[in-house]
């Protein structure tokens, strides 16, 4: 089971989104007031918060996370790891009370998807990190990653693992290929796709087949493609929309093309080579889920030296190696192919783990909603869906 099969479809509003959209005064906090006292130097511990499934673990016994020990070993800091986050909305929910009263979470390490990573720079609830202190993010860091709309120069944020949003198909059932989001569309698939329910997860693929820009798309290019989807649904075109559960529907080939994740169909493939992941002609959408520091977190310089450590390319091309997601350390393909396990060095050649310059050309970080938007669209979104 791979870790995104655990996301839960954005839910109707949410209070994270309520926050946000109203700009509460009280929730800003102002930068002079992010950082808290460091206790790194004397208290060699952190708490690191993470998903479910997206960290390596030993085949013997899963209890141990080899990367992570070895960090420990290297360094002498011991680390706290909880598998707590299992929807954005629901861990906002869970930590933003202590952020908007300025109190500490008991967190120094946060993994949280970007459009989620922007609500919390916005707020002004995460703390920059020290770059200078984290030399393998900046050698490292993949160049098409360090720029996002929500946060110039990547200062308050590191990518843990990326990913792309394209189009997953079974290539033997249907009897051709998909190059185009616009091939979704064929008289012969009506009532056999899917797409994601949630708004953050399905928009931009679904404008980029409209040929849009989605690095600065705008309100008419969303309501367009709303429409576009109100049309299809009314048709039965769309069979229905899903969390990950698209995953079981693909396998047993009651869908024949949906919305799908790279790294979920990394793994469909090891059980079904007929399965096809595309990056559609159009373009496809290039994500990230980041690491960040909450406000005020204890162990500050601990956690930058986990950051950093994770950038090591070897340590990177272990992680990769597990999670099979986008690695966002290009230099790590290099020690995966010089694995001499051959199942481990053919991961170097995988596209889906390391896009080629081919792909990459197709691929683009999606502008976020704004929290202006945020609430309008989503109702907009959610009506459609059905949530």
């Amino acid at each position: 089971m791979s870790r995104r099969s655990l996301l839960r479809a954005l839910g109707a509003g949410a209070a994270g989104a309520t926050l946000a959209g109203c700009g509460v005064p009280a929730a800003f906090v102002e930068p002079g007031d992010r950082a808290g006292h460091d206790s790194s130097a004397t208290d060699h511990t952190l708490h690191f918060a993470n998903w479910p499934l997206y960290i390596d673990t030993d085949d013997e016994d899963e209890s141990k996370r080899p990367t992570l020990d070895a960090f420990s070993k290297r360094t002498g800091i011991s680390v706290t790891y909880t598998e707590e986050i299992n929807d954005n909305d629901e861990f906002f929910g869970k930590i933003s009370p202590a952020l908007m009263n300025h109190q500490q979470t008991g967190r120094d390490l946060i993994v949280i998807s970007d459009w989620m990573a922007a609500r919390f720079v916005r707020l002004g609830w995460v703390q920059e990190m020290d770059r200078a202190k984290q030399p393998n993010v900046a050698k490292y860091l993949d160049p098409q990653l360090r720029t996002p709309a929500f946060d110039e120069g990547r200062r308050h944020s590191v990518p843990w693992q990326s990913g792309i949003t394209g189009i997953a198909y079974n290539r033997k059932k249907l009897g051709r290929d998909i190059r185009s989001t616009g091939d979704l569309w064929a008289d012969d698939l009506r009532g056999r796709v899917t797409l994601l329910s949630g708004l953050d997860e399905s928009f931009a693929l679904l404008m980029q087949g409209n040929g849009v820009d989605i690095t600065r798309w705008t309100a008419d290019d969303f309501h367009t493609m709303c429409e576009q989807v109100e049309k299809r649904v009314r048709s039965k075109h769309i069979r229905r929309f899903t969390g990950n559960d698209y995953i079981k529907d693909l396998a047993t080939g009651d869908v024949l093309a949906c919305q799908a994740y790279s790294g979920d169909v990394i793994q469909l493939q090891a059980d079904n080579p007929d399965i096809e992941f595309v990056v559609p002609e159009e373009g496809a959408e290039l994500w990230a889920e980041s690491l960040m520091i909450p406000n005020l977190a204890r162990h500050k310089r601990n956690a930058e030296k986990l950051v950093d450590h994770y950038y090591e390319p070897e340590v990177a091309a272990e992680l990769a190696a597990w999670v099979n997601y986008v690695c966002p350390v290009p230099a790590a393909r290099d020690v995966l192919a010089s694995a001499k396990d051959e199942e481990t060095a053919a991961l170097a050649e995988d596209p889906l783990i390391f896009p080629d310059d081919a792909m990459r050309e197709r691929l683009a970080i999606a502008r976020d909603i704004t929290s202006e938007e945020r609430m309008d669209f989503a109702k907009k979104w959610n009506g459609i869906v059905g949530l």
